[in-house]
């Protein structure tokens, strides 16, 4: 999927939040008017964010809030979201759920904003002691999870743990892929040490950046056996290079986070395996969470949602099909 760059200004984020705002009221227009939520995310054209925003829509109408539904066109959009963020709180709402995009341009907005109105933060984490709550996966060991399954595919392939690896992360600065990158580089080095990294990459948020970073990969490395790719957005770009070069059986791929490309990849042996969070659980409880800090009630400081290693051999368990075709209507 393409991610289209947003170059916006902040006359038209106005516009946009302003509207984004309408379309969230509209589902829940026969509930009471005077509790709203608004929730944040980083990409409102990504599958993973149409997600989010889904769990968040349904705790609206199981709780009788309004959600207003607001975020850029792209994770890359930093001062999009800054302004979108302003704009909402600005509407004096009861609280606000905001996925960050980046980590440090996001701390000061963050604790301006949260003199205002509570201020839960979902998946990615903000230079700020200013979130009442923070739902979000343990990242450091979704990235953990990736190297343990990359090692288990590449054992599978050559009967041996060891050979050259790579990781590409979406962008750099972002909270989350900086943890999962973390926790990657780390398993790698104190429980696989045969695995030699010859390549650490940074995209920028483009899915065709990814296909063209791992396809120049294949060109340099050409003993190179495995890769992480730390996002859904690089999932799909790296995964559309090993599929092209049909190289499924010698390069082994484990994504993170899915949808109907990147499962159809699993399926077809491109990709070796994804790890998959729960945003939609984000979503839900991020709102049910904002509602519940807006009313003073306590609530936990930091909350896992978990994440799960799917492979082709466990993708129909429930619980897994679960969370790879989620409810998003």
């Amino acid at each position: 999927m393409s991610i289209l760059k947003s170059s916006l200004t902040r006359r038209t984020f106005t516009a946009l939040a302003g509207a984004a705002m309408i379309a969230g009221l509209s589902p829940v227009a026969s509930f009471a008017q005077d509790v709203t939520i608004p929730i944040i995310v980083k990409d409102t054209t990504s599958f993973y964010w149409q997600i989010v925003l889904a769990g968040a829509r349904a705790a609206g109408k199981d709780l009788g809030v309004n959600v207003p539904e607001l975020g850029a066109q792209a994770e890359s959009d930093i001062n999009g979201q800054i302004s979108i963020l302003e704009n909402a709180v600005a509407g004096a709402p009861a609280a606000v759920v905001i996925s960050p995009t980046e980590f440090k341009a996001l701390g000061k907005p963050i604790d301006e904003a949260a003199k205002a109105v509570p201020i839960i933060g979902i998946d990615s984490a903000a230079d700020s002691k200013a979130f009442s709550s923070f739902l979000t996966t343990d990242n450091v060991q979704g990235g953990r999870i990736a190297a343990d399954g990359l090692a288990a595919a590449v054992k599978e392939m050559t009967g041996k743990e060891e050979g050259e690896i790579a990781i590409i992360t979406n962008l750099p600065g972002v909270g989350s892929l900086d943890q999962r990158r973390e926790g990657f580089l780390d398993q790698i080095k104190t429980k696989y040490p045969g695995f030699k990294v010859v390549a650490d990459k940074y995209a920028d948020g483009q899915a065709t950046t990814g296909l063209n970073m791992m396809t120049d990969l294949i060109t340099a490395n050409p003993n190179l056996v495995g890769v992480f790719a730390s996002n859904l957005i690089m999932a799909q770009g790296v995964g559309q290079a090993i599929a092209e070069n049909k190289l499924g059986d010698k390069i082994k791929v484990i994504g993170f986070d899915s949808d109907d490309k990147t499962v159809g990849f699993l399926k077809e042996g491109v990709l070796a395996a994804l790890v998959v969070q729960d945003p939609y659980r984000m979503g839900y409880d991020g709102v049910k969470t904002a509602l519940a800090v807006s009313k003073g009630e306590k609530v936990e400081a930091n909350v896992d949602t978990g994440a799960n290693l799917v492979t082709k051999a466990n993708m129909a368990d429930p619980k897994i099909d679960a969370l790879l075709n989620p409810k998003i209507k």
